[in-house]
């Protein structure tokens, strides 16, 4: 019977300079994971706080003295040799010049570069959680044609909202492509788009897709190229592992929680979420019966934030 894992809870700091760039760590040659890029931290000790277990680690990688500001998200990640709980806080302010007091290079890195260093894959997820929006709005489908000009009225009002990345679940008919390129054409680049399944509207359109969970299985490769985004909607780990495998962005994993939209499906809950969260570095939203309000508690489980359908829909 193989040994139970270790379990470790990982302080880390989000470091920004003057000029908004952010400072990573490279892993040295004697570490595991060597040559990946990660934010600055370390192991929390037994009886340290997580700000002292920070403190003490910044100034021991680093040689500076942090003052430890708001937290940003936990993110649980199973490793082949251990359970890994990686805790990300702001650093308000230091004192002192950063430097590899151990050896390991360091770097300042704009936050739209990020993706471009390799890490590991408990630091993924916090790099989309700086980058992208915390909450992402699916769209009720039309009552009908007589209904879009409304339609488009509420999805404008949920732009104004703060909405900056939406999933437009246009009707399966004649007059999705051009629903979708009327509420492209009104609000253009107030918002990352993704079409509802329809790859080659979204090609045309040169905006993303959202692909349903049956489309995961059937696809060998991304089916849009980078700089298009690709989500998808996952309710397992195959799927979920399906997703990661595509290279999707992003994907959204539910329902947590009982909603009208899903009466059928049995909610996970957020311990299955994490759970299942921790066995992928995709960066997820967490869907089913949430609110914004809920968005600390999601990152509290690894996501960067919620996704919904009537809590980010205005009903004026």
């Amino acid at each position: 019977m193989p040994s139970p894992k270790r379990s470790i809870h990982v302080v880390a700091g989000v470091i920004t300079d003057v000029r908004g760039r952010i400072l990573l760590n490279r892993r040295t040659e004697n570490s595991d994971m060597a040559g990946l890029w990660e934010f600055p931290g370390g192991k929390r000790e037994p009886g340290e706080t997580s700000e002292q277990a920070l403190v003490r680690e910044l100034r021991e990688e680093l040689g500076i003295e942090a003052e430890v500001g708001a937290w940003l998200m936990d993110v649980p990640q199973v490793y082949p040799d251990k359970h890994l709980r990686l805790e990300v806080r702001h650093i308000r302010s230091w004192k002192g010049s950063p430097r590899g007091r151990e050896g390991q290079a360091i770097t300042w890195v704009t936050p739209d570069k990020l993706s471009r260093y390799s890490m590991p894959p408990a630091d993924l997820p916090v790099v989309a959680a700086l980058r992208h929006p915390d909450r992402y709005l699916v769209t009720p489908e039309p009552a009908g044609e007589h209904d879009h000009p409304h339609w488009l009225q509420r999805l404008g009002a949920a732009l104004d909202a703060g909405v900056r990345r939406v999933h437009l679940r246009t009707p399966d008919s004649p007059a999705r492509a051009a629903l979708a390129e009327a509420a492209i054409r009104a609000h253009g680049n107030r918002a990352q788009w993704l079409l509802n399944r329809d790859i080659a509207l979204a090609g045309r359109l040169g905006v993303g897709v959202h692909l349903s969970s049956e489309q995961l299985l059937q696809l060998d490769a991304r089916p849009l190229p980078a700089g298009q985004l690709v989500g998808a909607s996952c309710h397992d780990l195959t799927q979920l592992q399906a997703a990661q495998r595509l290279g999707c962005d992003f994907a959204v994993l539910g329902p947590v929680q009982a909603t009208p939209s899903h009466p059928g499906a049995t909610p996970l809950g957020w311990e299955a979420f994490e759970a299942l969260r921790a066995q992928v570095s995709l960066p997820l939203y967490a869907l089913g019966g949430l609110a914004p309000a809920d968005i600390a508690e999601s990152r509290r489980h690894g996501a960067q934030g919620i996704a919904a359908i009537r809590s980010l829909w205005p009903t004026v």
